[in-house]
């Protein structure tokens, strides 16, 4: 059964999501209001029907899921402004802000109203993203649903919320290593002989392709290396050269460099 949603906060995360959600059919534009200071950048979600305006109260009377979309910094004041408002009976909260636990929002909303905290990646803005959800007093069925909002809009898994951290490192961080690599892929094809934007194409390409042959076959790495890897051929020759100066080792440590940062902060 289709829901009104209120994404409270129009910025780059929050506009992908509402994209993400019209193209995928999941909700009619008018089923969907979006909230921001400056509305000019949300103009074309008006131009097809979506609600736009700055009102946060009014998107939560009118919406049953509440995304919040907003800064880290916003959130305490966000919240404090909608929490009368919000319903047990009636609302459930998802929030894909960065750093803040189901406990300080739940604290901050004074309320049992179902929460639950999502970790979506920058592929988002493409329907591509990896996305770990961590409930708190929902139901299957307000758990089932919200995994399939964002199902329109990639991958999802549920996780526990102390894992977040982690997920963060693993999906959202993540991102930027694989493009590190896919960048020093690009220099290596640029040095044996191609221009920069064939490079490109070939390096990006071959990843995403590698990457569809886990999603789609479910098949271990190693299975899909050992496909290409011939006795005395060329692929191992290069495997074992990068794991010689340590490729291996190197990205494992730099996942847990990562993972150490955020426990500190």
């Amino acid at each position: 059964m289709s829901k009104k949603i209120a994404i409270i906060g129009g910025g780059n995360l929050g506009a992908s999501i509402a994209d993400g959600l019209i193209m995928s059919e999941f909700s009619r534009p008018v089923e969907i209001t979006i909230t921001r200071r400056n509305l000019s950048p949300l103009s074309r979600f008006a131009e097809r029907g979506c609600m736009v305006h700055s009102d946060n109260k009014k998107a939560v009377r009118e919406s049953e899921v509440i995304i919040l979309a907003v800064k880290p910094y916003n959130y305490a004041d966000i919240v404090k402004e909608i929490k009368p408002l919000l319903n047990p009976r009636k609302h459930i909260v998802v929030s894909v802000i960065t750093g803040i636990w189901i406990d300080q929002l739940q604290k901050a909303i004074g309320k049992p109203v179902p929460v639950i905290r999502a970790m979506p990646n920058t592929a988002i803005a493409i329907q591509q993203s990896m996305t770990c959800l961590s409930p708190a007093g929902t139901t299957k069925a307000q758990i089932e649903y919200i995994q399939e909002l964002f199902s329109q809009l990639g991958k999802t898994v549920l996780i526990d919320e102390k894992l977040m951290d982690a997920a963060t490192v693993l999906g959202a961080c993540g991102t930027a290593y694989a493009m590190r690599y896919i960048r020093a892929n690009i220099q290596g094809g640029i040095e044996i002989g191609f221009d920069a934007a064939t490079a490109s194409l070939i390096a990006a390409q071959t990843i995403k392709g590698a990457a569809e042959l886990l999603l789609e076959k479910g098949t271990h790495p190693e299975h899909e290396i050992d496909k290409v890897t011939t006795p005395k051929g060329c692929t191992i020759a290069g495997l074992n050269e990068m794991e010689h100066q340590g490729f291996s080792s190197s990205l494992i440590r730099g996942l847990v460099a990562s993972y150490n940062k955020i426990q500190k902060d």
